[in-house]
C-alpha cells in the first residue's frame, strides 16, 4: 500500500480518535501524538487488521503490525558506500 497524502490520512485518524467516546483523555492524547509522528500509526487507527481477514475462509490472524518506510526513486547512477551498509567486510576475503 502506498500512502499518497499523509496529511489527509493523519487528519482522518485524528478525527477518528477525537470521535471515539471510549478513549480516556490520556490515551486519546497519546494516540494523537503517535498519529502525528508516523503515518503507519494513523493507518492503524483507521484499519483493524482483524477486520481485513476476519471473513476470509480458512484464515486466522496470528500477528499484525504496521510499519512505514519512505521509499525513494531508484537511481542507477547514484553512488553509495558499502561501509555504510556493513558490506565492506563481506567483499574482502
Amino acid at each position: 500500500m502506498e500512502i499518497t497524502d499523509t496529511g489527509q490520512l493523519t487528519g482522518a485518524a485524528l478525527d477518528h480518535i477525537e470521535g471515539d467516546p471510549s478513549l480516556p483523555d490520556e490515551e486519546r492524547r497519546q494516540s494523537q501524538e503517535t498519529v502525528k509522528e508516523d503515518p503507519a500509526e494513523a493507518l492503524a487507527q483507521l484499519i483493524d487488521p482483524f477486520d481485513l481477514v476476519n471473513t476470509v475462509p480458512g484464515t486466522e490472524l496470528a500477528q499484525a503490525s504496521w510499519s512505514s518506510e519512505e521509499l525513494t526513486d531508484y537511481d542507477p547512477d547514484a553512488e553509495w558506500d558499502a561501509a555504510e551498509w556493513d558490506l565492506a567486510d563481506d567483499t574482502a576475503g
